[in-house]
């Protein structure tokens, strides 16, 4: 289910634009209500300046080319591409005996259909293919005979939901630049759907990073790539070395226990912050030459370069370089000031409103747990019937106080046993963070908690969370209108 977020972005005509992120983050629905499938619960959608939110679908100047290609078997292609033309009704002055002219909707004379037909299978390289069987096709073929059958009708956007899926490696890369020819061929606007990220950045214009429902971030393939918003974009475009780091003055961070000079700034003194390193900007030099100091723990060869781990202390660092240092050796790690990228650290604590209930326990986040109430009251304790007992002597039952509840990410941890754990949820996001998985666990009732934990889990493992008391903060929510 897609959370209720709101979502802003404006396209721009004739551009190929992609949204990109992974299953479930909202990518599909955001398409569908642009095509009209869908109907958006707030908000408008806008096209030249009208808003076209309550218009059916065969009432929106769009067509979309899906996934599954949804020929029709028992056409010929040439049937295939004709039927929308076929079904389509067009506004023609006629006039009658006595030469009064009225307007009819009729359909379209064969000759304008076939010429349209061949115009479309022109532009997707088929011509020729107006006679041959959809089963005689390859599916590279079936793509584009669908692709066809959606620009035959003259849209000015086209929308195409994951149409390359279906593909292999190899045809897929092929389609990726047919489909960017094209696009430029036919000078309408493109809006794409992958979860691939080579794909949106071969082909786009933009890209829109979505997860969860929410645009992270909007940009060119290049913006994207070298200049990440945030870790989740940095960790889901390319590789990345992602580090916890501290922002002492503008132009230098700390991380992986070093300083580093950058080209960051706008933060406060010590802010902590996300660090982001690519594998091409790290250099390998020789051992005592190196700002960080490692051991070479794996070197992979990939074509046309080599993946290497570089174990620095507790930190392990990816470099991508054509040079081959062997496993085992001692090298040395450079990184430059226009290769670290510093970004404000989105997730630092785990804030949560919660209730004391009768036996003294908390529940927030969609679970109850253990915690010390004592911490609300300074010098305070518990009596023998478990009521609060403060410095003053006054007796207090906790029963339905509502608190604040702060978490560590530290400070949480995992269990596959559900019944050992205060709350239950499934991972739905982890990042290496060099030193740590960081992972974040939905409940049922789409409460998040964001955890820190060195143990490799896979996304949607069911998991239960194990919360120590001492580890809980709680403070007393203060009444509205209350100082």
């Amino acid at each position: 289910m897609l959370r209720s977020v709101n979502i802003n972005l404006y396209v721009r005509k004739g551009e190929f634009i992609t949204f990109l992120g992974p299953s479930g983050c909202g990518k599909t629905t955001t398409l569908r209500m642009i095509a009209g499938f869908e109907m958006p619960t707030s908000g408008k959608i806008l096209l030249h300046g009208k808003d076209i939110s309550a218009l059916p679908p065969n009432c929106r100047p769009v067509n979309t080319v899906f996934q599954k290609y949804a020929l029709f078997p028992h056409l010929n292609v040439f049937e295939n591409v004709a039927f929308g033309l076929k079904m389509k009704r067009v506004a023609t002055t006629v006039t009658d005996k006595k030469g009064n002219q009225k307007t009819k909707m009729m359909k379209l004379p064969k000759e304008v259909i076939s010429e349209k037909v061949k115009k479309a299978l022109e532009i997707v390289d088929l011509s020729g293919f107006e006679k041959r069987s959809i089963s005689t096709l390859s599916g590279g073929q079936q793509q584009r005979i669908a692709i066809a059958r959606a620009i035959v009708n003259e849209p000015e956007i086209l929308l195409l939901d994951e149409p390359l899926g279906a593909l292999d490696l190899k045809m897929r890369k092929e389609m990726q630049l047919e489909l960017k020819a094209m696009h430029k061929r036919l000078g309408i606007t493109f809006i794409y759907v992958t979860h691939d990220q080579e794909e949106a950045l071969t082909m786009s214009d933009t890209i829109v990073v979505m997860a969860d429902g929410a645009i992270q971030q909007i940009g060119t393939p290049e913006m994207i790539y070298n200049e990440p918003k945030n870790t989740f974009v940095a960790d889901f475009i390319g590789e990345s070395n992602i580090f916890s780091g501290v922002m002492p003055k503008d132009g230098q961070v700390r991380f992986c226990g070093k300083a580093f000079n950058c080209l960051d700034g706008g933060f406060e003194k010590d802010e902590p912050v996300d660090v982001v390193v690519r594998p091409e900007d790290v250099t390998i030099t020789a051992y005592e030459d190196g700002t960080l100091k490692g051991k070479v723990t794996s070197v992979i060869f990939k074509g046309i370069h080599y993946q290497i781990l570089v174990q620095c202390g507790r930190y392990e660092i990816e470099i991508q370089s054509t040079t081959t240092p062997k496993v085992g050796d001692m090298v040395g790690l450079l990184i430059q000031p226009d290769g670290i990228h510093v970004m404000k650290k989105k997730f630092r604590v785990n804030k949560f409103s919660g209730i004391i209930t009768k036996r003294n326990t908390v529940e927030f986040g969609d679970g109850e747990f253990e915690c010390d109430v004592t911490q609300l009251y300074p010098g305070s304790h518990l009596d023998e019937e478990g009521y609060l007992i403060t410095a003053k002597g006054e007796k207090i039952d906790l029963t339905d106080t509502e608190v604040n509840v702060e978490v560590g990410l530290h400070d949480i941890t995992m269990s596959d046993n559900q019944d050992e754990g205060g709350a239950q949820g499934n991972i739905i996001s982890l990042i290496y963070k060099s030193e740590y998985y960081r992972y974040i666990v939905r409940t049922e009732n789409e409460e998040d908690y964001v955890l820190a934990c060195e143990d490799l889990w896979n996304e949607n493992d069911r998991v239960s969370l194990i919360i120590p008391k001492e580890k809980i903060r709680l403070t007393l929510k203060i009444a509205e209108g209350t100082k």
